[in-house]
């Protein structure tokens, strides 16, 4: 099973296709007439859509640092989804409020997933970030001796005879 496959089965990946579902049924129903509807609708798709990507972005790579930089990511699309939609109950154009409660119930439901789904990373598979954002709890900077290592060389993680033109094109 690939890694895309195993991200589409993850139930926080299939909660959030619900949600992104629930979405796009709730913008159809919004008056096309109404430009603040229209531009709520284009933010809220955005941010449904994007929480989809970063799932499978996180379990894309296996690093600690580059899963909770997309965790991150997915928490800022889920909270903003949930105030996009939530705004819907303040205006007049809008009557399904239906939407509205089944979309941000989801959302809490997510949230729980993601909770768990986050609890889940391997704290020991990971890179320093020299930001100091996306390290793990208790992680130790590596020495001064260890961050200047140019010992780094992309080709070893390629097979492909075409990516070893790379290092002539740069000389």
């Amino acid at each position: 099973m690939s890694r895309l496959d195993k991200a589409h089965n993850l139930p926080l990946y299939q909660k959030a296709e619900l949600i992104f579902k629930l979405v796009e049924s709730l913008v159809a129903s919004l008056p096309e007439e109404d430009s603040y509807l229209q531009d709520t609708k284009h933010m809220m798709r955005e941010d449904a859509m994007m929480i989809l990507a970063k799932i499978v972005g996180a379990e894309g790579g296996d690093l600690y640092s580059i899963r909770m930089q997309n965790a991150a990511i997915i928490r800022e699309h889920a909270m903003h989804l949930y105030v996009q939609v939530g705004s819907l109950r303040m205006h007049q154009n809008y009557k399904e409020l239906e939407y509205v409660q089944l979309i941000r119930k989801e959302i809490d439901n997510f949230r729980l997933l993601f909770i768990e789904w986050v609890e889940n990373f391997d704290t020991n598979n990971h890179i320093w970030d020299e930001w100091g954002l996306f390290n793990p709890p208790g992680a130790i900077p590596p020495s001064e001796e260890d961050s200047h290592d140019d010992s780094f060389d992309p080709n070893d993680f390629f097979d492909d005879d075409d990516f070893s033109d790379y290092d002539d094109d740069e000389k």
